[in-house]
């Protein structure tokens, strides 16, 4: 490639200038960008600025890889930077990064660069883009997503961390062939952010339920329906709220977290885990607090998830529960499930032991009227 400007998708793409040092101190100081791109000096300064100016972007280019600032058309002022590393020339790869100024935050800009940048790069003979996020910043993958990479999977501890550590990254890639558009996902957004049928609402989990589901998940009778029957840590709930929307977006899983309409107060957890893609076909399991049960809650919640897991286009649920637990398997029943036999000994159980799942399948044929 060549650090020549152009235009597409209403940004400009050119060249670092030095008049550009302030600006770009201002955006890489900013502490989003600082917790996004670990490997910045800090503090970033005028003078970390103007040596990425001088001498950063021109190795860049020099080593097969491009330096572009993301800039308005109108003014021509930096909205952020964009740029590609990581050149494999016998693979035809390269590694496709960005940052977004405080100032141009929430306008489609670093979607609009991605889509750019990757067109000129595919035009310019590259096979393959690879776009690699931190698991917790999805508004990076949602720009992924929409600029058309799709969800390649996790790289184990593949980033230093700032302050010590790793920590993993998410890879999304985007081939030179494939549709220029948006990527297809496998789990959308919730119609308005919620499921609700004015009884339960149902919404994405967030960091900010890690304290409730903690509570549900140690509880002993929702202990033993765990795989494996294990108490989890408050670190390992903490985990899982945090990086619920990266694998709603990855179209691993959709967790969520059950509300009372009428109190707002969070009555428990359900998830659908997309376990064959391939085949249309998810699993879904559910629980909650001892001060939700007896209402009917848990039946309104499954029937909520089925209706909104078939409008999407799934073809079939199914789920399991131990032999005893007659609660859960009277829930599936209301909602149109079918039981479908027993699998001896499929999970494990306590001590070394293993215990026996009554599987529930169901189809959208199976629902009956609401």
């Amino acid at each position: 490639m060549t650090p020549e400007p152009f235009e597409a998708y209403g940004v400009r793409l050119r060249p670092f200038r030095l008049d550009d040092a302030a600006d770009t101190a201002a955006a890489c100081a900013d502490p989003l960008t600082q917790r996004g791109i670990s490997g910045l000096p800090e503090p970033y300064t005028e003078e970390s600025a103007r040596w990425w100016i001088t001498e950063g972007a021109p190795a860049a280019w020099a080593t097969g890889g491009a330096a572009y600032v993301m800039a308005d058309p109108a003014t021509d002022r930096l909205l952020g930077g964009i740029g590609l590393s990581q050149p494999v020339p016998a693979r035809g790869q390269a590694e496709i990064g960005y940052w977004v100024a405080p100032w141009a935050r929430g306008r489609g800009v670093a979607t609009a660069a991605t889509r750019a940048l990757a067109e000129r790069a595919f035009a310019d003979g590259t096979a393959r883009l690879e776009l690699l996020t931190n698991e917790e910043n999805t508004a990076s993958q949602r720009v992924a997503l929409a600029a058309g990479f799709r969800h390649e999977g996790v790289r184990r501890a593949a980033n230093p961390t700032r302050g010590g550590g790793r920590h993993d990254l998410i890879a999304w890639v985007r081939l030179a062939d494939d549709p220029s558009g948006p990527a297809a996902r496998l789990l959308p957004d919730l119609p308005d952010g919620r499921l609700t049928d004015g009884v339960v609402t149902l919404r994405r989990l967030a960091p900010d339920d890690a304290e409730p589901l903690h509570r549900l998940h140690t509880l002993p009778e929702v202990v033993a329906n765990r795989v494996p029957p294990v108490p989890p840590t408050r670190a390992a709930i903490e985990r899982r709220c945090r990086l619920a929307e990266s694998h709603w977006l990855a179209g691993r899983s959709a967790d969520f977290a059950i509300v009372d309409a009428a109190t707002g107060a969070t009555a428990g957890g359900c998830a659908l885990i997309y376990d064959e893609p391939s085949t249309g076909q998810a699993m879904i399991g559910y629980s909650l607090l001892p001060e939700a049960r007896g209402r009917g809650l848990a039946t309104r919640v499954v029937a909520l998830v089925a209706d909104w897991a078939f409008g999407i286009g799934l073809a079939r649920l199914w789920a399991g529960t131990r032999p005893e637990n007659v609660a859960s398997q009277r829930v599936l029943e209301k909602v149109g499930f079918q039981r479908e036999g027993l699998m001896r000994g499929r999970l494990p159980g306590p001590d070394g032991t293993r215990v026996d799942s009554v599987n529930y399948g169901l189809l959208a044929s199976d629902l009956p009227p609401r």
